[in-house]
């Protein structure tokens, strides 16, 4: 009799269906939640399980909008099959529609269940997993023929098709033209060109007096030279002989000196102008702080793919602040994989100003730094770097804290400038 009835249990067990829960909150159209009756109907049919689910029909009670109930899942079953719904409130029969269930393990809402196709025509369970790409014949196909993001890419500017297909940003000014090739640079015309707010080259030791401008000025009066902040007098703080600036004596800048210079050139393609791009601003920001004690990247700046030719120089300011007076910090800037400059701070370095070029040469560039701060001393250095300067190139700054604190360091703005081979 035990083993009679452990069969007939074990039958049991196997012949039950499994179950599929459907839970909601209804509403209706002012808001209200709903509240009534769903009467769920349906015809005989035959589980996954082979259990045999006879015709009938089932009354939820809806009360505060909270529906749930439990059903044999219909999308496998024989045959093919579906449940009637009606709902009822306010004691009549407000609409219905059809729903086709399929099996989970975690409740479904009554979207996922409910089936736009009428009770008189075959029902195909609605979609309840997502569609691969791979599964829609021709799709990954016609895909790979749209052009794609290059690393180069952001939106808002003139977009060029890089050497292998993908879109990029034209790199440049605002008020710059843009040629076939995807180069950038003043626009010609019959009006004259204008060189505006440019670093001059040259090492701010607080001995080096000479400066080059990246072309010469065209009139030569027409140059306003900035230091600090402050125009320089020609013939007293300075003599200019073609794109070369030479200070005299007392005007010579100091380290920590910023110097910017604006100026006017020719009309591109008249006699003796200027045929070539001007200067790029690659990138100009302010970046994030850091308290912590590894290394951290507080700004970066990417020069797209097969932008860097021989012949280019690249030059990159930046400014730290360093917010408490207990802990000391050390930050690197690299050029890719290269260090351009790594120094350790002292805890009494509220303000550090560091500065960089990058001259392009056919196996790479030749780099050299400066910086100082309100403690460390004035230092330069000078580096060689083999990075290939064909794919994207990354310049970093980084920071870290010399103990855990709660002071921060921050990168308070950065500015890097493409000077591009004539």
């Amino acid at each position: 009799m035990n083993l009679t009835a452990a069969i007939l249990a074990a039958a049991t067990a196997l012949a039950q269906p499994s179950l599929t829960t459907i839970q909601d909150t209804l509403y209706k159209a002012d808001g209200t939640p709903f509240n009534g009756l769903l009467i769920i109907s349906w015809n005989s049919f035959e589980s996954a399980n082979l259990a045999d689910i006879v015709s009938q029909s089932l009354t939820v009670k809806v009360v505060g909008g909270n529906f749930r109930v439990q059903l044999v899942p219909t999308t496998v079953s024989n045959p093919p099959t579906y449940y009637t719904v009606k709902y009822n409130s306010d004691g009549k029969i407000q609409f219905a529609e059809t729903w086709v269930v399929g099996a989970a393990d975690t409740p479904l809402r009554i979207r996922d269940v409910r089936a736009s196709v009428s009770p008189s025509t075959p029902i195909e369970p609605p979609s309840q997993t997502p569609i691969q790409e791979s599964d829609v014949v021709g799709l990954t196909g016609d895909l790979s023929l749209r052009p794609t993001k290059g690393p180069g890419f952001s939106a808002g500017r003139a977009a060029l098709i890089n050497a292998s297909g993908g879109i990029e940003a034209v790199i440049g000014n605002p008020s710059d033209c843009v040629t076939v090739d995807g180069s950038s640079g003043p626009c010609g015309g019959a009006g004259p060109q204008f060189s505006d707010g440019e670093v001059p080259g040259g090492t701010v030791d607080g001995a080096n007096a000479t400066f080059t401008l990246a072309n010469p000025p065209t009139p030569a009066t027409s140059l306003v030279l900035f230091r600090n902040g402050i125009a320089q007098q020609p013939g007293t703080d300075y003599t200019l002989t073609g794109s070369s600036i030479q200070f005299l004596g007392g005007a010579v800048p100091q380290p920590g000196d910023a110097l910017l210079a604006w100026y006017r050139l020719p009309a591109a393609g008249s006699i003796g102008g200027e045929t070539a791009a001007g200067p790029q601003i690659l990138c100009s920001a302010a970046g994030t702080n850091t308290s912590l004690t590894s290394f951290t990247s507080l700004g970066s700046c990417t020069i797209p793919a097969n932008m860097l030719e021989t012949g280019d120089r690249i030059d990159l300011q930046f400014d730290l602040a360093h917010a408490g007076t207990t802990a000391g910090f050390e930050y690197k800037v690299f050029w890719g994989s290269t260090v351009l400059t790594d120094r350790v701070a002292a805890a009494g370095d509220a303000l550090i100003a560091g500065k960089g070029e990058a001259g392009i040469y056919g196996g790479g560039a030749q780099l050299r730094a400066e910086s100082w701060g309100t403690v460390l001393g004035f230092a330069a250095t000078l580096a060689n770097a083999t990075d290939n300067m064909v794919p994207p190139l990354t310049i970093d700054f980084q920071v870290k804290m010399a103990q855990a604190t709660t002071e921060t360091v921050a990168l308070q703005n950065f500015t890097v400038v493409r000077y591009p081979a004539q």
